[in-house]
C-alpha cells in the first residue's frame, strides 16, 4: 500500500488497518517506518557496552526482534548461558531491553530506590497501560495500598464468602445430570477464567453482581482484550503508539460497559458516606469501599473509580487464571499427586475447619502451586524497571545503565537453572514440601521463605522487595481454595494423553486456549 505523508486520511486508514490486523510480519513494516528515529536513537543509546543476543544493525536488529517475539524463552536463554554473572541486552521492536542474569544484581533490582528505577512506568509500559488500563494507573496506582492493607487484611474475614462463590461457581460450570457419575468436558482456560471472576468479584462487589452473567462475562473479556491489545500496540515502536492505542483499545466500551452496572452502586455508597460518614453502619467490606478510603479529587467520582474496578479486575483475573489452569494441568495430567493431597487436605480441615489457618497447613498443595509457577511461570522475564533518574543506574558491578533503559531478570531460565533446582525440567509437585520439611527437621510448618506466597532471588514470579506482587496473598489463597475445592468433589483427567503446551507470546507465557479437562464427580468420599 503507497502512504503519501502529506494525506492524513490515507495515513490513518492505513494505521488502522495495521492494527486491527497486527501480527509479527506486519510489525515489521511498522518498524520500517520507524528506522529513521531508531537509527538516531540506538546510536545513542549507550548501551553499545553492553553484549547483545542476535543482531544489532539498524534493519537487521528488526529481525533478531522477530526472533525474539518468536522464541523469547530461548533467546534469553541463550543469554542466560553466556552472561549469568552479569547482564545482556535483547532488541525489541521498540526498544532495547537490558536482561539481568547474576543474583548479585538482581538483589540491585530489589534493593535500588523507586527515583533510580521505576517499577509502575515499567508495568505500564508492557501493559501498554495508557491506552489499555488508563493513565491513572500509572499516575496515581492508589489501589496498591488498598490491595496491600484493607483487601490482604481482609482475606481471613471473607475466607468463607470465597469458598462459597468458588464451589457454586463449579457447579454452574459444571452440568452434571443429578446422581451422575459421566465425565464433563470443558476448556479449562475459559472455565478457570470464569470462576476466577466470580471468586475475585464475591470480594470486590459481593452477591449478587458477581454471579451476573453479563458482568461476570465484562470481567473476563476486559482481562483478556486489555492483555491482547497490550501485546499489539506494543509491536509498534513510541511514536506509533499513540495513534494505534486509541485504535485497538477496548477500553471506552468496557468502561461504559461496566459503568452500567457499578455507578448506581457507587453513587449510592457516596451518598450513604455524605450522610453518615466515611465509616457508616452495616458499610459492605468490598473493594468499593476500601477504595473510597483512599480516593481522593477525580478518583472518587463513579467514572473514575469503575475504571479503578476495572483495573483491579485486571491484576487480579489474567495472571491468576493462567497460573491456576497451569497447575490444573498438572493435575489432570499427574493424577497420582491427588491422594496425598486430599489426605493433607482433610487432616488440615479436621483440625482447623476451612480457614485460611488450615490452607496454611497444606505444604504439599502449596507446594504443588508453586512448583506449578515455577515450571511454567507467566513471563520469560520479570522484576521489569525503568531507569528514571537522569544520571543513570550503575550496578554493584560497575555496570551502567542510561536514563530510560528497560531492564529486567530472567525469571524463566532462573527457574530452570540447574544451580537453582535440581532436574529443574522436571515437574515434581512436592519439590518446596520435600524442601520445607528438610529445612525444619520434619516439623509440620515448614519454611517460611519456601511458601507460595514468598519472593525469593530463585523464585521470581512474583517479583522481589517492595514491589513484590501486592496481590499475592489473596491470590495465592484463591488459587489454594479452588485446587482444594476441585481435589474434594472431583477427579479430573485430560482429554489427550499429552498435557496442553504453554503458549508464548514473546516474553508472555499463558495457558492453553484450547486444553481441555475431564471431570468427574467423586464416588469415593
Amino acid at each position: 500500500m503507497s502512504v503519501l505523508p502529506f494525506d492524513p486520511q490515507r495515513i490513518m486508514d492505513f494505521l488502522h488497518s495495521l492494527a486491527v490486523s497486527v501480527s509479527p510480519s506486519t510489525a515489521a513494516t511498522a518498524a520500517a517506518l520507524a528506522s529513521a528515529y531508531l537509527l538516531i536513537r540506538w546510536r545513542n543509546s549507550g548501551l553499545d557496552r553492553i553484549p547483545a543476543i542476535g543482531p544489532t544493525g539498524l534493519i537487521t536488529s528488526f529481525f533478531g526482534a522477530q526472533e525474539y517475539l518468536r522464541n523469547a524463552p530461548k533467546v534469553v536463554q541463550k543469554g542466560y548461558n553466556m552472561y549469568k554473572n552479569g547482564v545482556f541486552r535483547v532488541p525489541y521492536y521498540d526498544k532495547w531491553v537490558v536482561v539481568v542474569g547474576s543474583q548479585q544484581l538482581v538483589y540491585d533490582l530489589r534493593s535500588s530506590r523507586d527515583e533510580d528505577l521505576s517499577a509502575i512506568l515499567s508495568f505500564g509500559a508492557i501493559f501498554a497501560a495508557k491506552w489499555t488500563l488508563g493513565e491513572s494507573f500509572i499516575t496515581n496506582d492508589y489501589h496498591t495500598k488498598v490491595i496491600q492493607g484493607a483487601m490482604t487484611r481482609s482475606i481471613s474475614e471473607r475466607f468463607l464468602d470465597v469458598k462459597e462463590e468458588i464451589g457454586l461457581a463449579f457447579e454452574d460450570e459444571l452440568k452434571f445430570t443429578p446422581g451422575g457419575d459421566e465425565w464433563i468436558t470443558v476448556l479449562g482456560l475459559q472455565t478457570v477464567l470464569r470462576v476466577i471472576s466470580r471468586a475475585s468479584n464475591r470480594l470486590f462487589v459481593g452477591a449478587p453482581l458477581c454471579r451476573d452473567p453479563d458482568y461476570r462475562d465484562l470481567t473476563v473479556n476486559f482481562a483478556i482484550g486489555a492483555m491482547n491489545s497490550a501485546k499489539k500496540i506494543n509491536l509498534f515502536p513510541h511514536w506509533l503508539k499513540p495513534i494505534v492505542g486509541p485504535l485497538i483499545t477496548t477500553l471506552p466500551r468496557d468502561l461504559e460497559h461496566a459503568k452500567r452496572h457499578l455507578v448506581p452502586i457507587i453513587e449510592e455508597r457516596l451518598r450513604l458516606e455524605a450522610e453518615h460518614g466515611p465509616n457508616w453502619p452495616d458499610r459492605p467490606s468490598d473493594l468499593i469501599s476500601w477504595l473510597l478510603e483512599y480516593a481522593e479529587g477525580e478518583e472518587r467520582t463513579p467514572h473514575e473509580l469503575t475504571r479503578r474496578m476495572l483495573m483491579v479486575n485486571f491484576v487480579a483475573i489474567h495472571t491468576s487464571a493462567n497460573s491456576f489452569t497451569q497447575a490444573l494441568f498438572h493435575l489432570a495430567h499427574e493424577p497420582h499427586y491427588a491422594g496425598p493431597l486430599r489426605e493433607e487436605l482433610a487432616a488440615a480441615v479436621a483440625e482447623d475447619g476451612w480457614t485460611k489457618a488450615a490452607m496454611s497447613k497444606c505444604i504439599k498443595l502449596d507446594s504443588f502451586l508453586r512448583e506449578s509457577q515455577r515450571f511454567n511461570g507467566a513471563s520469560a522475564v520479570n522484576i521489569n524497571r525503568i531507569v528514571v533518574n537522569p544520571n543513570g543506574f550503575t550496578f554493584s558491578d560497575g555496570t551502567h545503565l542510561p536514563q530510560g533503559t528497560f531492564l529486567t531478570a530472567a525469571t524463566h531460565a532462573t527457574h530452570h537453572d540447574p544451580d537453582n533446582y535440581a532436574d529443574p525440567e522436571v515437574f515434581d509437585g512436592f519439590r518446596f514440601a520435600k524442601m520445607r520439611l528438610s529445612e525444619e527437621g520434619g516439623m509440620d510448618k515448614g519454611s517460611i521463605k519456601l511458601q507460595m506466597v514468598a519472593p525469593d532471588v530463585k523464585y521470581l514470579s512474583f517479583g522481589l522487595g517492595r514491589h513484590a506482587c501486592p496481590g499475592r496473598f489473596f491470590a495465592v489463597n484463591e488459587l489454594k481454595l479452588m485446587l482444594a475445592y476441585i481435589l474434594e468433589h472431583y477427579d479430573v483427567k485430560l482429554e489427550s494423553p499429552e498435557r496442553p503446551p504453554t503458549e508464548w507470546f514473546g516474553t508472555l507465557a499463558a495457558a492453553n486456549r484450547f486444553g481441555k479437562v475431564m471431570f468427574r464427580k467423586r464416588t469415593d468420599i
